[in-house]
C-alpha cells in the first residue's frame, strides 16, 4: 500500500507481525523471548486482542484499555474487534493498534481526574480520523502523522483503522516541550513531517528484533528526529509572545514539579524564578485557576499517585504533610478534586486510579498494560528496562 505522498506503509512489516497474525499468534511477546545469554535480551512486546474474549465483553475491555486517557464509545449495533501490540522503550511507549470504528473524547473532568499529559504521535496506516478541539478541527489520513496532547480537551471519531502510536512523556526531552506544545492538534503534512512517517514505520519494523542495550541510542535518535521534523513553522506560532509564554509555562511547570515538597513554594517564589511581574505570572496561570490553585492541583495529583502505589506504606497523614497539607485540609481538598477520599484510593476501590504504575507489565491483565505503561512514563516510576535507558 502507498499513501498519497508516496510513502510505502505496507501493513505487513515482517512475516511474524502482520495484522492477520496479530490476532492469532501466541502471545510470545508477553515475556522476553529466549536469547543467547552472551547478548542483551530483546525488548519485550505485549499483545492484547479482543478476539480472545466473549463477544459481549470485547468493547468493555477495549474501553478499559484506553480509560486512563480517553472515553471511547461505539455503535452498539456492530460487532467490535480490536488488537494492540505494545512496547515499553524505557522513556517512551510505542504501540501498533487495530481498532473498529469508535468515537473518542477527552473532556475537562476526565483530564482532571486522570491527568495524563503525554503527547501522542499517531500515524494512520489505514482508515480516517477527525479530531475537534476548542479552537479547530483537523483530519488525519494514512501516511501523515498527527499530534495530540492528552492533557487538553478534544473529541473525535475514527473509522475502522490501523495505526502506529508513539507516546512521548512531557519530561522526555524538556528542550522540545515548546515545540510539541506549538504543534499539538496538527498534522505533520510537510516534507520533514513525512520523514517522521518513515521513521515510525522503520521503528515498527525493527522493534520485534531490537535489543535492550540498543534503547539508549533509539531514545537519542527519536529525540533528534522529533526536534528536526516537528519544528513549528510560522503559521503554528501565532506570534513571538505566544512562544515566550509557552517557554515560561514549561519552566514554571518544571519548577513547581521539582518543588512540590517545598513549603515555601508560592507565587512569590515563582516570580523570582521566572523573573516576571506578578501580573505576567497570573496571566500565565489564569487558565489553571491561578498560581495557588495550580500548585495545589499538582500536589494532589502527586499524593494520588503515592496513595495508589502499593509499595507506598506510609500513613495518609505522612503523605499529606510531605506535600504541605494538614490532615483536615488534605482530605477535603482531595475529595473536592477527585470526587472520592484518599482512603478509597489507598484501599484500591478506585479502578481508574494508576494502581499499576510500578507493576511488571507481563503480570497485568492485557487490557491494563497500556494504561500502566502511560502512568509509569508520567510518574517517572522505574521502568522494567530503566537501567539501560537513561537519557542525558
Amino acid at each position: 500500500m502507498r499513501t498519497d505522498n508516496g510513502v510505502s506503509i505496507s501493513p505487513a512489516f515482517d512475516p511474524g507481525f502482520s495484522p492477520a497474525t496479530l490476532h492469532s499468534r501466541p502471545p510470545r511477546a508477553n515475556t522476553p523471548a529466549p536469547v543467547d545469554t552472551a547478548m542483551s535480551p530483546s525488548v519485550a512486546g505485549y499483545t492484547f486482542s479482543t478476539d480472545d474474549l466473549p463477544v459481549a465483553e470485547r468493547f468493555d475491555a477495549w474501553r478499559r484499555s484506553f480509560a486512563p486517557m480517553l472515553e471511547v464509545t461505539r455503535d452498539a449495533r456492530t460487532e467490535f474487534q480490536g488488537s494492540q501490540a505494545l512496547w515499553d522503550l524505557g522513556g517512551l511507549g510505542f504501540s501498533r493498534i487495530k481498532t473498529g470504528a469508535l468515537r473518542f473524547s477527552s473532556h475537562p473532568a476526565h483530564v482532571q481526574c486522570r491527568p495524563l499529559d503525554h503527547w501522542v504521535m499517531t500515524l494512520l496506516l489505514s482508515g480516517q480520523c477527525t479530531t475537534t478541539t476548542e479552537r479547530s478541527t483537523f483530519h488525519g489520513r494514512p501516511g501523515i502523522v498527527q499530534i495530540h496532547s492528552l492533557g487538553r480537551p478534544y473529541h473525535g471519531v475514527v473509522s475502522d483503522s490501523e495505526m502506529l502510536m508513539l507516546w512521548v512523556p512531557r519530561d522526555f526531552c524538556r528542550d522540545m516541550a515548546r515545540i510539541l506544545d506549538a504543534a499539538e492538534f496538527t498534522t505533520l503534512d510537510t516534507a520533514m513531517g513525512r520523514m517522521f512517517t518513515s521513521f515510525m514505520i522503520g521503528l515498527a519494523h525493527q522493534l520485534t528484533c531490537m535489543r535492550i542495550d540498543e534503547l539508549p541510542r533509539l531514545m537519542s535518535a527519536t529525540r533528534d528526529m522529533i526536534l528536526a521534523c516537528v519544528e513549528p513553522t510560522d503559521d503554528r506560532l501565532e506570534d513571538e509572545s505566544d512562544a515566550i509564554s509557552g517557554g515560561l509555562q514549561e519552566r514554571a511547570r518544571q519548577f513547581v514539579q521539582m518543588n512540590l515538597f517545598n513549603p515555601r513554594l508560592s507565587a512569590k517564589l515563582l516570580m523570582r524564578e521566572l523573573a516576571v511581574s506578578r501580573t505576567r505570572l497570573y496571566r500565565l496561570f489564569e487558565p489553571a485557576g491561578g498560581v495557588n490553585r495550580y500548585i495545589q492541583h499538582r500536589r494532589l495529583l502527586d499524593a494520588h499517585s503515592a496513595l495508589a502505589n502499593p509499595r507506598e506504606q506510609r500513613r495518609i497523614l505522612d503523605i499529606a504533610e510531605q506535600r504541605c497539607f494538614d490532615s483536615a485540609d488534605f482530605s477535603r481538598a482531595f475529595k473536592r478534586e477527585f470526587g472520592y477520599s484518599p482512603s478509597e484510593v489507598r484501599k484500591g476501590k478506585r479502578i481508574g486510579a494508576p494502581n499499576h504504575a510500578d507493576a511488571n507489565l507481563a503480570s497485568l491483565p492485557p487490557e491494563d498494560r497500556l494504561g500502566a505503561l502511560l502512568w509509569r512514563l508520567q510518574s517517572g516510576a522505574k521502568s522494567e528496562i530503566a537501567p539501560c535507558c537513561a537519557i542525558a
